[in-house]
């Protein structure tokens, strides 16, 4: 869990003169009179001590609430998620925390399964799930929209060098800005890139220095393993790949432990591609990292409603999965180190499809 950039923050509203004024005469009022009589002095006193147990009271009742509904306390559920960032992954993911979860869908903590170990070498898995509705309320495309859901985690598409030779990609780009908190985006696509707590478009902003950054090499290699993705995506599920578009938000994402300065750099809370994004039909992650090696924490976990399924990043490691509500999904906070991947997404809808990024097309 693209990127769009922020809106303008918006003002607070603006109170009105009347009411404001007509508190403070009666304030005032009442003040004089308490002064004149003793008991006045005394009835406040009472007052402000009952005041000052309520609000007390209110504040244990607040902690339980937060507490009671998935939200750590002291963190702020975010709801600004950037065109072109995913929040659940790197991204961004600044979603809502259950947005789009039925009540009741997210299982206890500390029940967890591993379905990929870092120390794992998969040639593919795959574990299929029910369907959920959330595909009927959107045109669905023949040969395209999902029928058979599920998740899949493969090592066997991407190497380990070619990984290297993407994250190295993401790091020249993401040294020209960053976010001031913990989770920074690339998007090589729209040009989206964090810088501080805003983004920028980096094509626009560098101009012709960007050539300096990146090669037609670089996206040469960048195109042809989103395109080896698409193709192992649609032979697990049974789709032609060709009925697939490439869709925002694509980017790349850096996460470490930094902590969060906007809700943009709230990526841990869970969410639903599908709902987030209404274009979204498939979406993949390609880890450029190793778990426990490079970080700690930052683990992906699938939320069914009897346990957590975890997948453990590695280097080359692809894990993807259909975009609806039968894999509503978090990334655990990084706790140290940096954790680098790149989400590529994916629409049945050609009219959500994106073209693939090159140098001198945006210069």
């Amino acid at each position: 869990m693209a990127p769009q950039r922020r809106a303008l923050p918006r003002g607070p509203d603006s109170a009105g003169p009347g009411p404001g004024r007509g508190v403070r005469r009666h304030s005032s009022a009442r003040k004089g009179r308490l002064q004149q009589d003793p008991r006045g002095r005394w009835l406040k006193a009472a007052f402000l001590l009952l005041l000052s147990a309520a609000a007390c009271g209110g504040l244990v009742v607040w902690s339980r609430f937060r507490s009671q509904d998935g939200v750590p306390e002291g963190a702020i559920p975010g709801d600004g998620v950037p065109e072109g960032a995913i929040p659940g992954d790197g991204v961004p993911e600044g979603a809502v925390p259950g947005d789009g979860v039925p009540e009741g869908a997210i299982p206890a903590e500390g029940v967890t399964e591993v379905l990929a170990h870092r120390s794992d070498t998969l040639q593919d898995k795959f574990v299929e799930v029910p369907c959920s509705a959330d595909y009927e309320s959107h045109k669905r495309f023949a040969g395209c929209t999902p029928r058979k859901c599920g998740r899949g985690v493969t090592d066997a598409v991407i190497t380990r060098e070619e990984a290297e030779r993407i994250r190295r990609i993401a790091e020249r780009g993401l040294s020209l800005g960053g976010s001031d908190g913990g989770a920074s985006i690339l998007d090589l696509h729209s040009g989206a890139l964090s810088l501080g707590k805003h983004f920028v478009n980096l094509y626009r902003y560098f101009g012709d220095k960007i050539q300096d950054i990146f090669t037609e090499e670089d996206f040469a290699l960048y195109r042809d393993v989103r395109q080896r993705i698409q193709q192992r995506i649609a032979q697990v599920f049974g789709i032609s790949s060709s009925a697939m578009y490439l869709t925002k938000p694509t980017f790349f994402s850096r996460m470490n432990s930094t902590g969060a300065k906007t809700t943009h750099d709230e990526y841990w809370h869970p969410h639903v591609d599908k709902v987030t994004y209404g274009s979204f039909d498939y979406t993949s992650l390609l880890y450029l990292s190793d778990y426990s090696k490079d970080f700690g924490g930052g683990r992906f976990v699938f939320m069914d409603a009897d346990s957590n399924k975890t997948v453990e990043p590695r280097a080359g490691r692809v894990s993807f999965f259909t975009s609806g509500s039968e894999n509503l999904h978090r990334v655990e906070r990084v706790r140290w180190g940096t954790r680098f991947a790149i989400t590529i997404s994916f629409s049945c809808d050609p009219q959500h499809g994106i073209g693939d990024p090159r140098v001198t097309g945006h210069l």
